[in-house]
This record gives C-alpha cells, sequence and structure tokens, in this order.
C-alpha cells in the first residue's frame, strides 16, 4: 500500500492501491477511468523509485551555469538540518548573517534539488543525519521534532484495517424549525469505507448519542456480518463522563466497543466526519430548505433517508479508500478482503 500526501500524485498512488486491494488492475483501471497501459507505467515507475518517482519529472536541460556554488549549496543544505522549522525565507534572512547571499527563491531551488522543500522531508533528513552520525540536538531541533510529534498527534491521516475497524461519531447543528425547535443530527461515518448514518434529534444528550447507534448503526453493521470495534468521537458531553453515570459511555460498554476521544481543542483530528458535514450541508440542506418548508422533524428525517441512500449507493467517493467507488462498493470489497484475512 503506497501512501502519499502529495496532491499531485494522489490519483496515481490510489490507482495502484486500488488494484492491490481488488487483485484485479482491469477493475480498478475502469473504476479510475485510466487505461491499463498507464497503470502499468505507473507501476514500474514506482518498484524502481518509489512513490517520489510518480512525479512528472521536467525533460528540461538545466542551465548550469545559473546553478548556486557548491559552498552556498552546502551552506543552505546544513542550516536546513540545523534549522528545519525555518522557510525558505527565514533562511535567506539568516544565511546572509553568515555573509552566505542567497534569495528565498534560490533557498527553495536548492530544497528541491537535495529533496527537502517541506517541514516533514527537513525532519526526516534529520533524523537520518542523528541516526547515521549519533550528533547531540540542538534546542530548535528538539522543538522542531516535538513539534511533528504534535502535528502527528493532531492531523495524522486515520488507519483503518476494514469496514467496522474504526467508526467516527459526531453532533451536527442543522438548525431552528418553526413549532419544532432546534435540530440536531447524530451522525456516524466507518473511516474505512465512507459509508455515513444519521438520525435527527431535538435535543444534544448521551440517549441520542447512544440511540443512533442502537437504531441504526449496530443493526446495519450485525447484517453485514461486521463487528464495530472502536468509536472516535470529540469531548463533548454527550459522549464522555463516567461509565456507571453515563448513558452513551455504558452504552459501548455494554457492546464491547472501544472509545477514543479527539485531543482537545482539535476538531481536525475528527475530520471525517467534519468533512461529511460540510457535504450533507452543501449537497441537502441548502437545496432542501430552498425547495421546501419544514413543520415536522419527520418529514425533514424521510427526505434526509433519501439523500443518504442515494450517498452510499449511488455517489462515487474519491477518499483514500474508496478510488472513485461509492461507500457500499468499499464496504463490501472491503468485507471480503477482511473475510480472507481471518
Amino acid at each position: 500500500m503506497l501512501h502519499t500526501t502529495n496532491p499531485v500524485i494522489k490519483h496515481k498512488t490510489g490507482l495502484l492501491n486500488l488494484a492491490e486491494e481488488l487483485s484485479n488492475v482491469s477493475k480498478a483501471c475502469k473504476i479510475m477511468g485510466v487505461s491499463r497501459d498507464t497503470f502499468y507505467r505507473y507501476r514500474e515507475l514506482a518498484d524502481e523509485g518509489g512513490v517520489d518517482s510518480l512525479i512528472n519529472r521536467s525533460r528540461r536541460a538545466p542551465n548550469l551555469k545559473n546553478r548556486t556554488d557548491d559552498a552556498t549549496e552546502h551552506a543552505v543544505v546544513n542550516y536546513a538540518i540545523d534549522f528545519p522549522a525555518h522557510g525558505q525565507q527565514r533562511t535567506s534572512n539568516e544565511l546572509r548573517k553568515k555573509v552566505v547571499f542567497i534569495s528565498g527563491s534560490g533557498v527553495r531551488s536548492v530544497w528541491l534539488r537535495h529533496n527537502l522543500e517541506n517541514f516533514k522531508k527537513r525532519l526526516k533528513a534529520l533524523e537520518e543525519k542523528v541516526a547515521r552520525d549519533g550528533i547531540e540536538l540542538t534546542d530548535s531541533q528538539i522543538a522542531a521534532l516535538e513539534r511533528k510529534a504534535s502535528d502527528d498527534e493532531v492531523c495524522g491521516e486515520i488507519e483503518t484495517a476494514h469496514p467496522g475497524y474504526l467508526g467516527s461519531q459526531d453532533t451536527f447543528y442543522v438548525g431552528s424549525l418553526k413549532g419544532v425547535g432546534r435540530i440536531y443530527q447524530q451522525t456516524f461515518v466507518d473511516t474505512y469505507s465512507k459509508v455515513a448514518h444519521c438520525k435527527l434529534y431535538v435535543t444534544k444528550t448521551p440517549i441520542t448519542a447512544a440511540d443512533l447507534l442502537n437504531d441504526r448503526v449496530l443493526p446495519f453493521y450485525a447484517s453485514q456480518g461486521l463487528p464495530v470495534l472502536r468509536i472516535l468521537t470529540d469531548r463533548g458531553t454527550e459522549y464522555c463522563g463516567k461509565v456507571e453515570q453515563h448513558d452513551y459511555q455504558l452504552y459501548l460498554a455494554i457492546n464491547d466497543i472501544d472509545h477514543t476521544k479527539t485531543k482537545a481543542t482539535s476538531p481536525q483530528t475528527n475530520g471525517i466526519c467534519e468533512r461529511f458535514h460540510r457535504t450533507i450541508l452543501q449537497e441537502f440542506y441548502q437545496v432542501a430548505f430552498r425547495k421546501k418548508l419544514y413543520g415536522e422533524l419527520d418529514t425533514l428525517q424521510s427526505d434526509l433517508d433519501e439523500w443518504l441512500a442515494h450517498y452510499n449507493n449511488e455517489r462515487t467517493h474519491q477518499g483514500k479508500m474508496c478510488c472513485g467507488r461509492t461507500p457500499m462498493e468499499t464496504l463490501l470489497d472491503g468485507k471480503r478482503i477482511w473475510a480472507e484475512k481471518i
């Protein structure tokens, strides 16, 4: 399985990962809309040079007369490892104090040649140097490594092995209906397949959070023969509390479901649910409220269920695991892979 955060080659790694998952090159190419010749060209590049070789390289011959001299280039590379958190302009300014004159764009060009163009790559170079030479870290280097650890905890990609392995649950404030009051949506999204379940309530309590699992989520996964092993939520009062006094926590304990909570003040940790909320706002609620005046919660719930059926079964998804398939197709394919593993 290939992993990258580079949006330029994300579709290429997605194609290779999908073919590996399905064990069927033709089907993967058909889903992604590319030829098999293109697939084999991508795979050959990845086999020979790794993920980075999938980036299109310029065929123009470099003009060596304009290249930075070796001493300056060496100084830029050393500074990048000594101060990995500094950007290109600050690097240029600091090197000027050492009588090394190079522009910010010149620093960027040197970084690109040495694969140091972003913070993560400069940290990787620092870690390799520490492992190779056993150098003693400076305060700025330690701070950069601690910052990376914190960023990984908050923004790192969610690793999920199969459908039901990890679910993401959150509360979404829909709005206020005349005669009904405030409307809250309980949302559950499977982080592997992106299959979503939603239910509307007039309160935001532990009971409503547990009711979504009891009424929609667990029956669905039981019908598919899949377990729900773990759920990720924020630290809202509807999700957190003492087990013996909290309905949601008690429900998870009874059903042997592990509960993982996001880092405080970091909603991006639960980004899969947050991104789904943006989608449902733009594609369902904003459209539905322009077309119809709702006076009852049941009417809105009925239209929501109809849209969810379209989302899960007909709307293609470009997520990490879906790769152009619908959420239900991804779930069924993942279910077969999980069954083979056990």
